[in-house]
């Protein structure tokens, strides 16, 4: 074990008021491309840049585009937690862990056991209509054909926040409670680019700051300890 995941590995065994804030790192392990990478979502070639798709506007003007992509590209069956997502729920339920903080959608924490996930970006796994905000089963959205409507006629969509569209401030809120009263904060797996997401770490108030990511980001001068290795390996051991 290098130096600084012991250093990582002891601040966790001397304190129970740790806050982990991710992003789509965590789940590669899990076989779920990340966006910026080189081989991410935002590097294949589409009619429309990805960016486009995943905005408001884009659908509501091409909804079944939206949902061509949607289907081919967000849905991954037979994804599974990897050892970040299942050492999370372990800290949380040994009562170290008090948040996953996260900007991905596609419910992992949940299913490895996490309790207090606040889900920055929604989840894929539910839906809604547009229209009369009824509640939508995943399934039909997810593996269905066509444009997916409910019986008022509305479109029904993900209940994940597209660009241009404001994040949930309830969530907001609770995340910047849990960041600015965290002992630790452990930060993995985001290149820390996409805001308003990315500014909530500066409402950490602590000096027990960890970023753990393959490549460096614009905290890495903030951070008390910078890990660069895969997450799930780094959580097997700590």
């Amino acid at each position: 074990m290098n130096e600084n995941i012991l250093k990582l590995k002891e601040w966790i065994a001397n304190s129970d008021n740790v806050v982990f804030f991710g992003g789509a790192g965590v789940s590669t392990e899990s076989g779920i491309p990340d966006f910026r990478s080189v081989d991410g979502l935002y590097n294949q070639k589409w009619k429309y840049p990805p960016e486009t798709i995943l905005s408001h506007s884009f659908f509501e003007r091409y909804p079944e585009e939206y949902y061509r992509f949607h289907r081919e590209k967000l849905v991954i069956d037979g994804v599974q937690p990897n050892r970040a997502h299942l050492r999370l729920a372990e800290l949380e339920r040994e009562g170290k862990l008090r948040a996953v903080i996260t900007q991905n959608i596609d419910g992992l924490h949940q299913a490895a056991g996490s309790k207090n996930v606040l889900e920055l970006h929604g989840s894929i796994l539910r839906a809604y209509c547009s229209r009369c905000r009824r509640p939508y089963p995943q399934e039909e959205m997810n593996k269905g054909t066509g444009l997916p409507r409910c019986s008022c006629g509305g479109i029904i969509r993900p209940d994940i926040v597209l660009y241009e569209e404001p994040l949930d401030q309830d969530i907001v809120s609770s995340a910047v409670h849990y960041i600015r009263n965290a002992d630790v904060l452990i930060i993995g797996g985001t290149s820390l680019n996409v805001y308003p997401a990315a500014g909530l770490i500066n409402y950490y108030r602590g000096n027990k700051l960890a970023l753990v990511n393959l490549s460096e980001t614009p905290y890495d001068h903030y951070a008390d300890l910078i890990i660069h290795e895969k997450i799930g390996e780094v959580f097997s051991q700590i």
